[in-house]
């Protein structure tokens, strides 16, 4: 009885140890099969496999770079790197655009010969442009002419126009404003102010002058406004040179009390001359003139006085004012006041005089600067003649036909003489009568 209860508990515990060893061997495959749905972390040696919401892995990009070992240095640019396992199947990324940098500031020494040729610019120093003022025998402007009706001759040599244009132009202009004249007329153009600040346009720009035995510039070149209208306020207490002859002789004369022809001191009668006083308006234009050839050259650039015209003791004599103006392609305008608004009277200051030092003096220098800068001179005896005188001048200088021709003259100080001539014989022309092409290059 013993000898089988034994043997069945042998039997009994061989059953239980074979099916622990199944439990334990399904167990085992189970896990191993809950790893296998477990995907890999990435590697630098073994990317990821392409899935299908992944798609193909894209052909420029680079795959990630291996890391190196803990305990070796990363490369540098110096040595070689290791080159990437790529993924069967997958193709390899291109390698990436070359870079090449330059120092700060020599990007433009490397420009190819096509960017050079894209962005040259040829500017052209030989042109010469000449305004011209077309007006018929009542002296209005006349519209309407073609650059066919124009011939401008050079030296006497017909030119070809390359420019015509009958578009007005903006106006700089300094105005000069002669102090030295009697009071009388120094008061009476005080009182035309407001309407020649109302001759220029919003687009000019205006700087002023005055001048007597020196040259003072009142304000820089700005905009028609507040500025303009506070420097010509300031002007309004000035006062020009005593009115009459000056007392040298008489009981107020400097010689003192005089009986019988003789002082009552004794002595010698005492013969006095006055003084010549200064009238710089050679300096004054001049000065003018070196400030207008720096403005924009978009502009029309004039000079525009209010003066009798009279000029002596200047440092610039005529010939040396008129080569600057014909340098700097400026005009000359102006109004004529005093007696050199008698009529008739600036047409004979437009003969040549055999002199032309400013130390010997004239009269009435004005009319000659414009005519041979293209310019005009308007009397202006009466305060009302020179507030229209205002309008009519700076318009004249603004709507002029403007022509430009190309010149082979070289830069230098030799005087080039130019006429221009229009189809009509019944029309006055009026334009600069030469030039120096010692300005073209500026």
């Amino acid at each position: 009885m013993c000898s089988v209860i034994g043997r069945t508990s042998k039997a009994f515990g061989a059953a239980v140890a074979v099916l622990c060893l199944l439990c334990g061997t399904m167990a085992a495959q189970e896990q191993e099969k809950h790893k296998s749905d477990i995907p890999d972390a990435p590697s630098a040696s073994r990317p990821f496999p392409n899935s299908p919401l992944q798609g193909p892995a894209p052909q420029n990009q680079a795959p990630p770079e291996q890391a190196p070992p803990s305990n070796q240095a990363p490369p540098t640019s110096s040595s070689p790197t290791e080159e990437p396992v790529y993924a069967p199947g997958v193709a390899p990324a291109p390698p990436p655009f070359k870079v090449t940098t330059v120092p700060e500031g020599g990007a433009q020494a490397g420009r190819s010969a096509g960017s050079d040729e894209l962005f040259k610019i040829t500017v052209n120093t030989n042109q010469v442009v000449v305004p011209v003022m077309v007006k018929d025998d009542s002296g209005r402007l006349v519209n309407g002419l073609l650059s066919r009706d124009f011939a401008v001759f050079e030296d006497g040599k017909k030119q070809t126009l390359n420019f015509f244009t009958t578009d007005p132009f903006a106006l700089s202009a300094a105005v000069l404003f002669d102090t030295g004249m009697p009071d009388v007329a120094v008061q009476k153009v005080i009182q035309t102010f407001s309407a020649l600040e109302g001759a220029f346009s919003e687009f000019d720009e205006v700087s002023l002058y005055t001048y007597s035995t020196s040259v003072s510039k009142v304000t820089d070149f700005s905009a028609v406004g507040r500025h303009l209208t506070a420097a010509l306020d300031s002007l309004k207490t000035v006062t020009g040179r005593n009115n009459g002859p000056p007392v040298t002789s008489g009981p107020l004369g400097p010689q003192g009390p005089i009986v019988n022809g003789r002082p009552v001191e004794g002595g010698a009668p005492r013969v006095t001359t006055p003084p010549k006083e200064s009238h710089v308006l050679n300096d004054a234009i001049v000065a003018a003139a070196l400030e207008l050839r720096r403005r924009d050259r978009t502009r029309r650039k004039v000079i525009f006085i209010v003066s009798d015209g009279r000029e002596y003791g200047s440092n610039a004599s005529y010939s040396d004012t008129l080569k600057v103006l014909l340098s700097t392609g400026i005009q000359v305008y102006g109004v004529a006041v005093e007696g050199s608004a008698v009529p008739g009277y600036g047409s004979l200051q437009k003969l040549h005089v055999p002199f032309s030092g400013s130390r010997l003096g004239y009269n009435n220098i004005l009319p000659r600067y414009a005519n041979a800068t293209g310019g005009e001179i308007f009397p202006g005896f009466s305060r009302e003649a020179i507030e229209t005188t205002y309008a009519r001048a700076l318009g004249d200088a603004r709507n002029q036909y403007t022509l430009g021709y190309l010149t082979h003259a070289t830069p230098s100080s030799t005087h080039r003489e130019i006429e221009v001539r229009v189809a009509r014989p019944d029309l006055t022309v009026t334009a600069k009568e030469g030039y120096y092409p010692v300005g073209l290059g500026r």
